[in-house]
């Protein structure tokens, strides 16, 4: 250990320094906090400007459209750039601008997101998009093919792309398990050789800060698409026996009106025991968890509506997307819940044209702060948004 404090070993992938971290084996130091991101890397080779036409089944709002010339203005100008945006805004298609830009100029594009299921879906919305290009999905298991003119990977995938993407675009910076994991933020920097896009719906002030300074910049954008406002919770506050009864009669309510439901619970185990509680009340409905065998089968037989609702874990927390669905959160108050997972659990109703409103139920023993807070960032939300409306009327 002597040896590798003098030499002052640094982990080429995570950047760790830290002698208590490394090891020796068979005379040369390894690091032990990222040994398990092994596998094949990236090789350098050049990549030729190609055409890229992204085609979507509806025109980007007025709001989008200002927001994606200035991503491009920006990514041109070479300054780094954090995206504000509430939940169901079209962050991924504010973004298509600037992928356009980079594929048509020789670039290498990442899109990285936290978790392996919405790396799955948003690929494949690529693919829809992007009908001339191609597009390859890198995850855990899934990493045949690493090279291609997007790549959609997980933050986990991100050690494979040493100083690699021209543009890489990051969605989901709050969420687990990318929030708070320095390993993950330094594989983020190492695999960067141009600039970045961040996206989030719930940044922290100091993030929010660090992108006001000169040289870098910070877009905002409050409004949905379609321009309904977003769903505030209701609170409703009980004890054991009150949110038990208070969850059968409102789920009741939503499939009598032939609403599919989320039930978010805060643990795999309740996951399992209130799918069971509801079960002889209603017969429709499962559970899914990370732990369940084949969710993505899960998820699509609800999309299909064989399940009217699904009792969840923080895995449908985002990246999904169901028309007319309605949100009960069951003990809201627990503290894996701080105010940007509600507001993000939140921001799963009301994503379509088609259906632009719905309910989100927070049931809880107690009203904690990140319950008012995640109401009041909602109600927020919707007086921008109601004050931009005013504005464009007066015009």
């Amino acid at each position: 250990m002597d040896l590798i404090q003098e030499e002052k070993y640094k982990c080429p992938i995570c950047g760790n320094t830290d002698a208590n971290s490394i090891g020796l084996l068979n005379g040369k130091p390894y690091c032990r906090r990222c040994i398990s991101f092994k596998g094949e890397e990236v090789h350098e080779f050049d990549i030729l400007p190609r055409e890229a036409n992204p085609t979507l089944s509806y025109e980007l709002s007025y709001e989008q459209k200002v927001l994606s010339w200035k991503l491009v203005e920006n990514y041109r100008s070479g300054i780094d750039t954090l995206v504000y945006a509430v939940c169901g805004s079209g962050k991924t298609e504010i973004c298509l601008g600037v992928i356009k830009y980079a594929i048509e100029n020789g670039l290498r594009v990442g899109f990285a997101v936290p978790r392996r299921s919405v790396c799955v879906e948003l690929g494949l919305r690529f693919k829809s998009i992007f009908q001339s290009n191609s597009i390859v999905m890198v995850y855990g298991g899934h990493h045949r093919k690493i090279t291609s003119d997007i790549v959609c990977l997980t933050t986990h995938q991100l050690f494979r792309y040493e100083h690699y993407f021209d543009l890489l675009i990051m969605d989901e910076i709050d969420a687990f398990p990318y929030k708070g994991n320095d390993i993950l933020e330094q594989m983020f920097k190492r695999s960067i050789k141009g600039h970045y896009v961040l996206l989030t719906a719930t940044p922290s002030k100091e993030l929010i800060r660090e992108y006001q300074k000169p040289g870098k910049s910070l877009l905002k954008l409050f409004a949905r698409f379609h321009h309904h406002f977003l769903p505030v919770p209701k609170i409703i506050i009980g004890n054991f026996i009150k949110i038990h009864y208070k969850m059968i009669k409102i789920l009741k309510r939503f499939l009598d009106s032939r609403k599919q439901v989320f039930i978010f619970v805060p643990t795999i185990d309740l996951s399992r025991k209130i799918a069971m509680l509801l079960k002889p009340f209603f017969r429709k409905g499962t559970y899914i968890n990370s732990k369940v065998k084949k969710p993505e089968k899960i998820i699509e037989d609800f999309k299909n509506k064989r399940y009217q609702y699904l009792v969840t874990t923080a895995v449908l927390e985002r990246g999904v997307t169901i028309k007319d669905l309605q949100v009960i959160i069951y003990h809201a108050d627990s503290p894996i819940y701080d105010s940007a997972a509600l507001i993000q659990i939140s921001g799963r109703v009301g994503r379509k044209k088609d259906a632009p409103e719905g309910e989100v139920i927070f049931l809880a023993k107690s009203k904690t702060i990140h319950m008012e807070r995640a109401v009041d960032e909602i109600n927020a939300a919707n007086k921008s948004l109601q004050n931009m409306l005013q504005k464009r009327k007066n015009k």
